[in-house]
């Protein structure tokens, strides 16, 4: 298929009925090209939407984070990872998976793994980011994107060393897998525009906790 084009600074049209998760609301939709070729590439009629951030808002846990709001992503705007991380999963693995199976939008490298576990707080280029809680994982990662089989791994592996039972042998288990911490932006994000961060970027940690158990889940 050729590649499809979706200019972000052309008005959409607005469209309702849009849903993720508990949030519902309206959307604005990027037209009949990006409908068709979403249609022929999924084999069954889709449409491609964008969040309506002007008219619209979803936020996240406020039992985590109060008063910040995501648009589309799962559940938080921010999913950070570490490539030691997944390397030490992989160790486990009899086929090893790439890190897009777990879709965090900030891989970081340089650290050992599953050190994210403890940070709290970290700064990257000018903007510092809260660790609000791991990130609790669903059946997606267990499905290859490339051919949409859905297989019991990586999860299986996860339940043996990174189950609520496993990080908190002392709390109540209620039956979740973690990997991953799910971060907020500590600064608002207005007037941010055309500010980024980006690969190669520094990641210092300001606060942190001692060990798994003390973080949030």
């Amino acid at each position: 298929m050729s590649p499809l084009k979706v200019s972000l600074s052309q008005p959409g049209q607005i469209t309702e009925g849009i849903s993720v998760w508990e949030w519902s609301g309206s959307a604005l939709d990027e037209g009949e090209e990006a409908a068709k070729w979403f249609s022929d590439y999924l084999g069954k009629p889709s449409r491609l939407v964008r969040f309506n951030a002007d008219s619209q808002t979803r936020p996240v846990d406020a039992k985590y984070a109060p008063g910040h709001k995501t648009m589309f992503s799962d559940g938080y705007p921010f999913l950070l990872i570490s490539q030691g991380s997944l390397d030490a999963l992989n160790e486990l693995l009899k086929e090893p998976v790439p890190i897009n199976r777990f879709r965090p939008n900030i891989l970081v490298n340089g650290c050992k793994p599953f050190s994210e576990d403890l940070w709290t707080e970290i700064k990257i280029n000018k903007f510092t980011f809260s660790g609000v809680k791991l990130c609790s994982r669903c059946k997606v990662p267990t499905i290859n994107q490339e051919t949409g089989v859905a297989g019991s791994e990586p999860t299986e592996t996860l339940k043996t060393f990174r189950s609520d039972k496993a990080l908190r042998p002392n709390g109540k288990p209620r039956g979740l897998i973690y990997f991953g911490q799910n971060l907020v932006l500590k600064e608002s994000l207005a007037g941010v525009k055309g500010k980024i961060i980006k690969a190669g970027d520094p990641v210092n940690v300001l606060k942190m906790v001692s060990s798994p158990a003390e973080a949030a889940v």
